[in-house]
């Protein structure tokens, strides 16, 4: 193999990479996990969003900080550069782990919003045709894939930002409807903290799933053009954005229709839609849902591939995932990703109901992980900087351990909810497993190294 290949190639643009950001992040998690926070905590779930977003704006500018003064290296590296190879090897496993559950997930969701046009084609063949189509759009050179994503990512943001629009014109009376007083849908049904605190407090860890994929920039970083120039402006904007299209919505469907006729069948979007009466919603929702989690899915088999590539260059995986195709794309760890889906659409097509929903517990937990993971290397490679980056945390190091504080104690919330039991064993026994791997694995390296 020629060492030509050995590298992936920086065809990422910075508009590739915002809208890779936002496409990890505006999903699912809005389109149909608005429904379960409403559930949860009622209209102040706009306050765990905003409260979820604080603590993302920490992590993503501890991961700025790090990637302008260790340029090159992504979040794996950056983990193993702090802790070394056994906490390295856990939280990376655990990441690939994370974005290849989720792509599962969304390749299915890809083919249920499918079968709402073709009701006698099988799920799993709707399923399988999705995993073509993505897989296919992940083999050619990046700067492709960043040029589909900056598309797909486009769809979404324009339907939300129609969404808002729509949405404001009806509360305020400038569209007309048949709601009569919309703004009534605020401080009835329980009020604006129908379960009180705790309700807004439970609600963090769908928020903080539904946020999940900031940290990809983190790994886009190494393809990406003059990134210490372009990351801050990049998560900056990302941030603002992405709380402002998780929050504006959320009001809109609170005031729209009361929150306890959420439902958990359909997307509150679909709901407000219906209620509008306006022409071929349904339709035009559909499509929206369904590119937004084909988006999801072409984000996630990016991650999982670039996660693979990262830990063989560490170590943490077999070197053959080092080998790269002409366009720069690491072949070997698409094909992983390939099988692992597969083998999910396989399980889902046996039992789709219990594993989508045992899966689905899973990357909560690994987010809260890996982001902790980001902001306790940033405290520990903070005095190895050989100068101060113009980009900077501010009140360090009181913010970044406010984050720690604050993700450790949703991630202790979320093993201790009764709700979540099956996925936290699951996760729990991960954990255990990746830490007994690292420790073989390390051993064997030592062993190696001393002979």
């Amino acid at each position: 193999m020629e060492n030509n290949h050995q590298h992936l190639k920086k065809g990422l643009l910075p508009r590739h990479v915002q809208l890779i950001a936002l496409a990890g992040m505006i999903g699912t998690g809005i389109f149909k996990g608005s429904s379960d926070t409403l559930n949860i905590a009622g209209p102040s779930v706009v306050f765990s969003y905003l409260l979820g977003g604080l603590l993302l704006f920490i992590v993503m500018s501890a991961l700025a900080e790090m990637a302008i003064v260790f340029p090159n290296l992504n979040v794996q590296h950056l983990v193993y550069k702090a802790f070394g190879f056994h906490i390295s090897f856990i939280v990376g496993w655990l990441y690939w782990v994370n974005w290849t559950i989720v792509t599962i997930v969304e390749i299915l969701a890809a083919g249920s919003f499918l079968k709402y046009w073709f009701p006698s084609v099988p799920l799993w063949l709707l399923s399988f045709f999705c995993t073509v189509l993505i897989i296919g759009m992940n083999l050619f050179h990046v700067k492709y894939y960043g040029e589909i994503e900056f598309w797909f990512a486009g769809i979404k943001i324009a339907a939300l930002t129609a969404f808002i629009i729509l949405g404001f014109g009806i509360l305020f009376g400038i569209i007309p409807s048949a709601i009569d007083d919309p703004l009534s849908n605020y401080t009835e049904h329980g009020g604006f903290f129908p379960h009180g605190i705790g309700g807004m407090l439970s609600a963090l860890l769908v928020v903080m799933f539904s946020y999940g994929g900031a940290e990809l920039i983190g790994v886009a970083v190494t393809e990406t053009k003059d990134a210490e120039k372009v990351l801050p402006k990049v998560i900056k904007g990302t941030v603002w954005r992405v709380i402002l299209f998780y929050i504006l919505p959320i009001l809109i469907i609170c005031g729209l229709m009361p929150w306890n006729n959420v439902s958990g069948e359909d997307s509150p979007f679909v709901q407000v839609l219906n209620i509008t009466g306006l022409p071929g919603a349904a339709h035009i929702m559909n499509f929206v849902l369904l590119t937004a989690v084909l988006s999801a899915a072409n984000t996630g088999i990016y991650a999982t591939s670039r996660m693979l590539y990262s830990m063989a260059q560490n170590g943490e995986a077999p070197k053959r995932l080092l080998k790269v195709s002409k366009h720069g794309i690491p072949i070997n760890g698409i094909t992983i990703v390939t099988i692992c889906i597969l083998i999910g659409v396989f399980f889902a097509y046996m039992a789709p109901d219990r594993v989508i929903s045992y899966f689905m517990t899973i990357p909560g937990f690994t987010v809260l992980l890996v982001w902790i993971s980001i902001c306790l290397a940033q405290l520990k490679l903070r005095s190895q900087y050989t100068e101060q980056p113009f980009f900077q945390v501010k009140w360090f190091p009181y913010t970044t351990i406010l984050a720690v504080i604050s993700l450790a104690t949703i991630f202790i919330s979320f093993i201790f909810n009764k709700d979540n039991i099956i996925g936290s064993t699951v996760c729990l026994a991960i954990v255990f497993l990746l830490a007994a791997f690292s420790f073989a694995i390390g051993n064997n390296r030592e062993k190696n190294d001393e002979a």
